[in-house]
């Protein structure tokens, strides 16, 4: 099942660090099966708000996406980024294939209470 690395990344200022951290980016993800998916592309906010930039990095499972965060390659970059972009970053384990969101809603129907 395949899983994501969110970002959720607050407005900086140009640094010569964040663009370090940028060129070395990819060569860390890489050896996991990580891609690009989402990455300097503009958003479209349709409710609420959503200030700064999304990242989303697509991994094969969530095993190989937790192996990326924690390898040396990545945790010797992150602080080029982490000095200078304040944020959330996440990993979250996808849906399989076919998933069916009626499923969840019956399980919801149930927990309610009795009318």
């Amino acid at each position: 099942m395949p899983a994501y690395a969110i970002a959720h990344l607050q407005e900086s200022s140009p640094h010569p660090e964040i663009a370090e951290y940028m060129e070395g980016i990819t060569a860390t993800f890489e050896p996991y099966g990580g891609r690009f998916l989402v990455h300097a592309t503009q958003h479209e906010v349709k409710e609420g708000s959503w200030p700064g930039h999304v990242v989303v990095i697509s991994f094969p499972g969530i095993a190989e996406a937790r192996a990326w965060w924690d390898s040396p390659a990545y945790q010797a970059i992150a602080p080029l980024r982490s000095r200078h972009v304040k944020g959330d970053i996440i990993l979250i384990e996808g849906v399989s294939e076919g998933y069916d969101p009626t499923a969840t809603a019956k399980s919801i129907r149930e927990a309610l209470p009795a009318e």
